[in-house]
């Protein structure tokens, strides 16, 4: 899309304005920024937002898709952060409207993009669009306007191109502004013009679809010219894909054509870079990228983790509802709580984990899961994921649940050992956790957590050796603890318990 600023000097502040060319044709707007999909027959729009979000490694998606045919103007931009790009970045939040009425297209999977995971009731709700592509219609370039950009020459007297461009209607017939005064204001602007022409180079791009990371790709020359090259994985080594493009560029004549421009292997290391970057958009690919993580923890910053959530919240919204007297579907909510834990967001790990527990969440508040024998070991799972992300309330359970025997399933028994890990996490954790909070110790005050743990390690067993000594130390801790809380009562009871463990010390032998 052709445009140009104007700052008007003379005035105060001297305001800028932005002109964009004059569209002719019919104007349609194929998506917004919240979830609309227009009935107008086209793939290109929907798959081009697809494509922004993989290619950019989910950090943003470009929606607001509108113009005619193929010359838009007007996008929304929604970024992972939700900041920057005006009012209309939802973030998230836009990003998981989009793919709830997404249903990819032809053009989609001929770019190797991948599905965004749905319920069942979701993908049929979509069947409607799926139909309508069928029958969707490919939109030539001829046939749009060719708006193109003014030469160095041009754009120092912006003014008189604009006006040259006004009158000629921005065909490829259009007139051009010549160095030399007004002559080349009637010649029609041709390849050979000493003002304007196209250059043409080839720019070796490998279009290739995503690849799990488990078959990492690979390219290799396919043809003995070299025109072709050939995707081998473990998946398929049957896809023959061509390596160039022809780009028409336009320059200026009295620049040297090698200059201001990238080499064929600055492009070709670019387009790599980019393809390296490309996240898929669904939850299988996520999660075996995340497994491969080099650091201890697998949760945390998960952004198409986070989309999954906001749909299960919209959901117990009602925000998908057709009709008001509609139920809330549940079913594709706790399927999509289910995949955002599966990329690791805390928060779904820890809703899920009270959810089989039967103990109260913050969202899905009306969700109860079946009753069954493997519903504690589930819960035990989500539970210690939540506390290797470093939520110490969730340390504070395992670590009861280990020293008491009780909510630890049928595969798990009491461990003081692993009661005693997880109190002393509980007791360091003073920075947030993965999810950006923190408890702030109302309910598990320090002085408790460290008299529980010097219990343990005054009796000793379950696979804990005693030490009557650290478990001294420990409530001479909480003793000052509890005094700087002004518990003095509470401090003196651990005073004197600590005079007793060190009591129980025993002497080394002469």
């Amino acid at each position: 899309m052709q445009m140009c600023v104007l700052e008007f000097v003379d005035r105060k502040g001297s305001p800028l304005f932005h002109l964009e060319h004059f569209i002719e044709g019919e104007y349609v707007k194929y998506n917004s920024n919240s979830g609309f999909v227009s009935e107008a027959v086209r793939c290109t729009p929907q798959a081009f937002s697809h494509f922004t979000f993989e290619r950019s490694g989910h950090q943003l998606i470009v929606v607001d898709i509108q113009g005619v045919g193929d010359l838009w103007t007007d996008p929304q931009i929604h970024s992972a952060d939700g900041t920057d790009y005006g009012d209309g970045n939802l973030g998230t939040k836009g990003m998981a409207l989009f793919f709830h009425s997404h249903a990819c297209n032809r053009i989609c999977e001929r770019l190797g993009l991948t599905s965004f995971d749905l319920d069942s009731n979701e993908q049929r709700d979509q069947r409607k669009f799926v139909e309508m592509q069928k029958h969707s219609a490919t939109c030539l370039r001829d046939t749009t306007e060719i708006c193109m950009s003014p030469t160095a020459f041009e754009a120092s007297n912006l003014h008189r191109f604009l006006r040259q461009r006004t009158c000629s209607g921005g065909s490829m017939g259009s007139m051009t502004m010549s160095p030399g005064g007004d002559e080349g204001l009637g010649s029609p602007m041709s390849q050979d013009s000493d003002c304007f022409f196209l250059r043409q180079r080839c720019v070796s791009e490998p279009s290739t679809e995503y690849m799990s990371p488990a078959s990492r790709q690979r390219f290799q020359s396919g043809d003995s010219d070299g025109s072709r090259h050939r995707l081998q994985s473990g998946d398929s080594d049957s896809y023959y894909l061509p390596t160039s493009r022809s780009r028409t560029v336009s320059g200026d004549s009295d620049t040297d054509s090698g200059s201001g421009t990238s080499t064929r292997e600055e492009e070709r290391i670019q387009y790599l870079m980019a393809m390296m970057k490309s996240r898929p958009a669904c939850v299988e690919h996520e999660v075996e990228l995340r497994e491969m993580r080099d650091s201890e923890t697998k949760t945390g910053g998960s952004i198409l983790g986070q989309i999954h959530l906001d749909l299960a919240k919209y959901h117990e919204l009602g925000r998908f509802k057709v009709a008001e007297q509609d139920e809330c579907d549940m079913g594709a909510a706790v399927l999509h709580l289910k995949q955002a834990a599966r990329c690791g967001v805390l928060e779904a790990i820890l809703t899920l984990a009270k959810m089989y527990f039967g103990l109260p969440t913050d969202i899905l508040v009306n969700v109860r899961v079946e009753d069954g024998p493997d519903n504690v070991d589930q819960g035990v799972d989500f539970m210690l994921q939540a506390a290797e992300a470093g939520d110490r309330s969730a340390m504070i359970y395992m670590a009861k649940a280990f020293q008491s025997g009780n909510g630890l399933g049928r595969i798990r028994s009491t461990d003081w050992k692993e009661a005693a890990y997880w109190y002393d996490l509980a007791i360091k954790t003073e920075d947030p956790d993965e999810n950006g909070d923190f408890d702030a110790t109302m309910d598990h005050p320090v002085y408790q957590l460290q008299a529980a743990q010097a219990e343990v390690w005054r009796s000793g067993g379950y696979g804990l050796e005693k030490d009557q000594s650290y478990a001294g130390e420990l409530y001479t801790s909480a003793a000052e603890a509890a005094m700087s809380a002004m518990k003095g009562r509470l401090a003196n009871k651990y005073y004197a318990l600590a005079e007793e463990c060190w009591a129980e010390v025993e002497e080394p032998e002469e």
